[in-house]
């Protein structure tokens, strides 16, 4: 595990993702201005006093990416936490019960997965409404089906396992045998899964607010990039009003990307070469093929 968390795509992804947590917690403190008041012009240009230069309203540029970056990393967490929690118990009770419910749970686990996630996202966020709430929660409940399924494979192949075996026979109910025999042994799976899964939130969350689908009074990477484009600041030539925001999104998930795949080899070996790999939560277009095609050929075969 040390070995694996010492190569240096592991410490670029660590060195990044703790300088953003780091930002999002100091954000008010380091905001050189506020973001409520102008304190320049009109998309006045980069200078020494405004780095990324100012917005369609004086404000500047620097203090809405750092307070937005904090709310856009809370919605990510959020909605990835709520994805793992759905993918886990989807996984453990078809994991473990097998039979009907397991081909019960994992026929509906292929449905959402043939549905192209971020269109139906973007349906339900409209029909729902513009909230940051809906958006964390509309992305938790449709990104879980990766969870399930890694979850699912590995609760099936524990159970087979003897000390669960000899758990069963001595008359432990499976509530019990699931808290004290499997789900500890999850732990290191959950870890890199849950990595991997902030990395699409954010990037859900980022395109969903992108569209307008989110609350526009919160600062978000993705309502200051949907701003600028909607006041023309592309057309105007203002790059600084859209392009700050956009890099630290870009430069976040490459970090959380390094990270969730560092802690997948260190945590698990074994799933470098498994259809148990995380790589799965790669992003995908939106597409029924695209889905299949992001999945590595042993886990299509083997599911």
């Amino acid at each position: 595990m040390a070995r694996a968390l010492r190569s240096v795509p592991a410490i670029l992804g660590c060195v990044t993702v703790a300088i953003f947590m780091l930002l999002a917690v100091c954000a008010d403190v380091l905001s050189p201005y506020s973001t409520n008041e102008p304190s320049c012009g009109v998309y006045a240009p980069p200078s020494p006093q405004h780095p990324l230069g100012c917005d369609d309203g004086g404000i500047d540029v620097l203090s809405l990416v750092l307070i937005g970056g904090r709310i856009s990393m809370i919605a990510g967490f959020s909605a990835a936490a709520i994805a793992v929690a759905v993918g886990t118990l989807v996984g453990i009770v078809a994991g473990y019960a097998g039979g009907w419910v397991d081909t019960f749970l994992m026929r509906i686990t292929d449905y959402f997965i043939v549905i192209p996630q971020i269109v139906l996202m973007i349906v339900i966020a409209a029909v729902w409404g513009s909230s940051l709430v809906h958006v964390i929660l509309v992305i938790g409940l449709l990104m879980w089906t990766s969870a399930a399924r890694i979850v699912r494979a590995q609760v099936a192949a524990l159970r087979q396992r003897a000390y669960v075996r000899r758990a069963e026979a001595t008359g432990a109910n499976a509530g019990h045998v699931v808290l004290h025999h499997v789900l500890p042994q999850l732990g290191p799976l959950l870890v890199a899964t849950s990595v991997i899964a902030i990395t699409v939130a954010i990037f859900n969350e980022t395109a969903l607010a992108f569209l307008g689908l989110s609350d526009p009074t919160a600062i978000t990477w993705g309502t200051i990039m949907q701003h600028a484009f909607q006041r023309n600041a592309i057309s105007t030539g203002a790059w600084w009003a859209i392009v700050p925001a956009g890099v630290a999104v870009a430069v976040l998930i490459t970090g959380c990307y390094l990270m969730g795949n560092a802690l997948e080899d260190a945590l698990n070996p074994r799933l470098r070469s498994s259809h148990l790999a995380l790589r799965s939560w790669r992003f995908r277009a939106p597409g029924p093929q695209s889905e299949q095609a992001a999945m590595s050929p042993r886990e299509g075969t083997q599911s």
